[in-house]
């Protein structure tokens, strides 16, 4: 089906809706170098108001990919929640914009609805917003979730303790693991990007760190962030498995680059179910996901890359995920070139996991080769703050010494909470406090031989 719109007497012609789509994405460098960005301003926004009047309905009868040819597709649409969709379903893209911001989409609403929405719809109402809308929206979402202390409140923002080391050193990541956590983070999780593939290596990681959150009673859990094949034969030996991680797409075959499937993600959620580790929750899930990563597996079928991960995130929600991050810069500036076009994906990130119900974070980062710098991350980082963020990530200095990356440090977290007054997960804020690591407003104290600190020689006792 063919859309056409003229402006200022001149006529533009798109050959379907996968290209309205593509063509009215903001630019960036991943939509270029897949040969599917638009041309010009002119046709960019012609686009857009091409996509304003699409009918929301269209998306479940028009697939951006055939939907005898991907199993994400077979999901959303098998999946669809009719009676959720109602309320809108009347509605076209730029309508759907309208609601969006108004008065008549609070909390409650925008959570019923989610069931409801499809990735395609979210990702085209997002490429027709500007940034202050994105968070204005994100903002009015909350997605609540549970493992051994709770995520997701109003008002509160979690961290993710990431404690990597390059050789996969037990003291390297029990000493940034004590730096964090007298930092006051880590209540999303304590999760290790390991440097190495060896199942006696992820065992190991996996007992110190669980050792380290049982003997100081610590309200969190631990990931190793491993491939889920990997965790799935953890779990299948006894070790101690809080949550199950791995990276996933939006298309079959970019899953099927990362060698996973749905099937293998139920076993993986069956089997860290099965171990009863939650004290409140159970919510065993980790995903991590990022704009391109369809494109670098050559699996993107001509969808504009931004579409393509708000599509992952149709395959998140099947499982109840504690925590969801977009590692927004991560794969580099041939798809995100430069500061602005890594804000903006953040932001429609946010915005898109959001209004799919799903616990959305954010690694803000850069690689060195990109045209950004630790700037733009504060910017991002203030965007996603004020746009109501679930937890951002933990990294010492921000510098990443195994991932060779730039992220977001413990000292950012705390900026974040004076700024803004967010408060971490209470069950972790209650620990902190009960440390003395805090005070009751949940600030830093300083250390003294009755903190944690004082249980120093006793950590370091877990890897001599």
């Amino acid at each position: 089906m063919r859309y056409r719109t003229a402006i200022d007497q001149q006529l533009f012609v798109f050959d379907d809706l996968k290209q309205v789509m593509a063509f009215a994405s903001p630019a960036r460098s991943g939509d270029y170098l897949a040969g599917i960005g638009a041309a010009t301003a002119q046709e960019r926004m012609a686009a857009r108001h091409v996509l304003a009047e699409v009918p929301l309905k269209q998306f479940l009868t028009e697939a951006l990919i055939p939907y005898e040819d991907d199993n994400i597709t077979r999901l959303v649409i098998d999946g669809h929640d009719a009676k959720a969709f109602a309320p809108v379903a009347h509605m076209t893209v730029g309508d759907f914009r309208n609601w969006l911001l108004s008065e008549q989409a609070t909390s409650e609403a925008l959570a019923a609805l989610a069931a409801g929405l499809t990735p395609e719809m979210v990702a085209a109402v997002s490429k027709i917003m500007r940034n202050q809308d994105l968070i204005a929206v994100a903002g009015k979402v909350r997605v609540i979730t549970r493992f051994r202390d709770t995520v997701g409140l109003e008002n509160h923002l979690s961290v993710r303790l990431q404690p990597n080391h390059p050789t996969d050193d037990l003291r390297g990541v029990a000493a940034s693991t004590l730096d964090g956590l007298l930092m006051g983070s880590g209540d999303a999780v304590i999760g290790v990007n390991p440097a190495s593939d060896s199942m006696p290596v992820l065992g190991n990681l996996l007992r110190m760190l669980d050792e380290v959150i049982q003997r100081f009673e610590i309200p969190t859990q631990s990931c190793v962030l491993t491939h889920v094949t990997n965790t799935i034969k953890l779990a299948e030996t006894g070790a101690p498995v809080d949550l199950v991680f791995q990276s996933i797409g939006g298309t079959e075959k970019t899953n099927r680059s990362f060698g996973v499937t749905p099937e293998i993600l139920d076993e993986a959620r069956e089997a860290a179910l099965s171990l009863k580790r939650g004290t409140i929750g159970d919510n065993v899930m980790y995903f991590e996901t990022g704009q391109g990563s369809a494109l670098s597996a050559d699996a993107n079928f001509g969808v504009d890359q931004q579409t393509c991960e708000a599509r992952a995130y149709a395959l998140a929600r099947r499982y109840k995920p504690l925590l969801v991050n977009t590692v927004v810069g991560f794969i580099g500036p041939e798809y995100l070139y430069d500061g602005k076009q890594i804000v903006r994906a953040g932001l429609e990130d946010h915005f898109c996991g959001k209004l799919l119900g799903l616990p959305l974070g954010c690694d803000i980062c850069y690689t060195n080769h990109a045209e950004a710098d630790q700037d733009d991350m504060d910017t991002l980082l203030v965007l996603l703050a004020a746009a109501g963020i679930s937890f951002i990530m933990g990294v010492p200095g921000a510098d990443d010494v195994m991932l060779n990356y730039q992220s977001t440090s413990f000292h950012d977290a705390l900026f974040l909470r004076e700024t803004f007054g967010l408060k971490r997960a209470p069950e972790f804020e209650e620990w902190l406090q009960r440390m003395q690591i805090t005070d009751a407003d949940g600030r830093l104290r300083p250390p003294s031989p009755n903190t944690l600190l004082g249980g120093m020689s006793e950590l370091k006792s877990l890897v001599a």
